[in-house]
């Protein structure tokens, strides 16, 4: 298995596409938001026309009403992996659900009614609760994000374990040490300087090809999820009233931004992954790919 990582807007895609092009290849999106339905435009989904030349997987496997899981993520891109015979490249930008696919990561429970009762605390009470079952779970997990707080919280109040003891399992210490569960060769890819011209480009085509049409026809529809997704919730703004449109698309931009050098900064932690340079041009960049695959 081949895998291609990096920001969004690095070019990981039509990388994958062409590798996929040579050697008859699936392609196995990681990409948390292209698996749902109707978010075509904002999420940069391969076209109908490339997705009819060349195999993809986990691309519209969710209704935008749904809130897809990793662990639901997990499960079905594995289970689409298994079931072809040909070789699989996976390519995204979503840190978490590509560790997903390829590491020994198995996932707590999740009831409800208990998260909903959890998120009307204020931060400060979630953090307080957290505490009070695992004093050090702030050496764990970031104790300013409300997610992962209540996450945490939920987590210890249906089996037990605070950030600390689940710290502690030989799962946890594989995931820390990136021992991957299944083969793979990594190869990341990453626009360099160039990443916020980029992006300014590729924000600016969306809204010309109708991004906004696309978010107004699909909001009723978000879920949770889905509603937070960079480009969405921007323009949900604007359509309640809360935001006018340049400053939504300025906001996109700033977001897509932010991400790019948050997923950046996650896979340049993996010591698995393989950097091509910035400059290399496609057609040396898939040489390149292939032959550290074939070896």
């Amino acid at each position: 298995m081949l895998a291609i990582v990096g920001p969004t807007a690095s070019g990981k895609s039509e990388l994958a596409m062409e590798i996929a092009r040579r050697v008859g290849a699936i392609i196995v999106s990681v990409d948390s938001m292209q698996a749902y339905r109707g978010m075509d435009i904002g999420t940069a989904k391969p076209s109908l026309a490339e997705r009819s030349e060349i195999t993809h997987e986990m691309i519209d496997v969710a209704d935008p009403e749904t809130d897809l899981s990793v662990h639901h993520f997990q499960e079905m891109a594995r289970e689409r992996i298994d079931a072809h015979d040909r070789p699989v490249i996976v390519v995204g930008g979503s840190g978490l659900h590509f560790r997903s696919v390829v590491d020994p990561m198995t996932f707590a429970p999740s009831d409800p009614g208990v998260r909903a009762e959890l998120d009307e605390l204020e931060l400060s009470q979630a953090v307080a609760r957290l505490i009070a079952i695992d004093p050090e779970a702030g050496a764990h997990i970031d104790l300013m994000n409300p997610r992962r707080v209540v996450r945490a919280l939920e987590i210890a109040e249906l089996t037990g374990l605070g950030p600390s003891e689940r710290a502690a399992t030989p799962e946890a210490a594989a995931i820390r040490h990136y021992h991957a569960e299944r083969a793979f060769v990594g190869i990341g890819v990453d626009a360099g300087d160039a990443l916020a011209e980029r992006i300014e480009r590729r924000v600016a085509y969306m809204m010309d090809v109708g991004l906004m049409a696309e978010v107004e026809a699909i909001a009723p529809r978000l879920g949770r999820n889905a509603s937070l997704a960079v480009g969405y919730s921007e323009l949900l703004d604007v359509l309640a009233g809360r935001a006018e449109l340049s400053d939504a698309v300025e906001a996109i931009g700033a977001n897509t931004l932010a991400l790019a050098r948050r997923q950046r900064t996650w896979f340049r932690r993996d010591p698995r992954i393989d950097w091509l340079r910035p400059d290399v041009d496609i057609d040396s960049a898939a040489a390149y790919c292939l032959e550290r695959w074939q070896t």
